[in-house]
């Protein structure tokens, strides 16, 4: 009998130069820019994923004073360890419990809270979209399409006039616009 040879399956590998196929689907990246690494002085790509507030600041969309209150929002979102992911300390302290919240922790969440009351609460259209889009940095189309705003669904230019009224809110209780007093 004759011998059969076995076919090889040759696997497509992703190229390891590019964002996976699962990164793209979840926002747009800029042209790699070709550096040396500073540690190492090994050249690298460094590509960067684009911001959703950034790029409405550059399309006009949004003031700088709504992109600061959104990087405001965003910065005490993440410090409050609100934004899902778990986090281990990497030094133990003797005599505390892994469930201890600091101060700093405790204050971020009191400073989130007082901003989602100033947006009309939680279930607000703007504070929902603060919460996913700023907090969570989920895309508006995404936060459009599957959370929307009291479970249902709104469509993404709704989503985006949300968006832009939610950062003039923050912007103002942040302190970042002045506010207008009655002549």
């Amino acid at each position: 009998m004759a011998a059969k040879r076995k076919k090889k399956i040759r696997v497509r590998q992703e190229s390891l130069g590019t964002p996976s196929k699962w990164r793209l689907q979840h926002g747009d990246f800029t042209e790699a820019v070709r550096e040396a690494d500073p540690e190492t002085g090994a050249p690298v790509l460094h590509r960067r994923a684009i911001d959703t507030l950034g790029m409405m600041l550059a399309n006009g969309t949004i003031t700088q004073e709504m992109h600061d209150a959104g990087g405001c929002f965003r910065a005490l979102f993440r410090r409050a360890l609100l934004d899902g992911m778990v986090r281990s300390p990497l030094v133990r302290l003797p005599g505390k419990s892994a469930d201890a919240l600091s101060e700093r922790t405790i204050d971020a969440r009191r400073r989130v809270a007082d901003a989602l009351d100033a947006l009309g609460g939680h279930d607000s259209a703007a504070g929902s979209c603060a919460w996913h889009v700023v907090g969570l940095e989920m895309s508006v189309r995404e936060w459009a399409m599957r959370q929307g705003w009291g479970g249902r669904p709104v469509s993404p230019p709704q989503a985006q006039g949300m968006l832009v009224a939610t950062l003039a809110v923050l912007a103002g209780h942040f302190g970042l616009v002045p506010r207008r007093t009655a002549a």
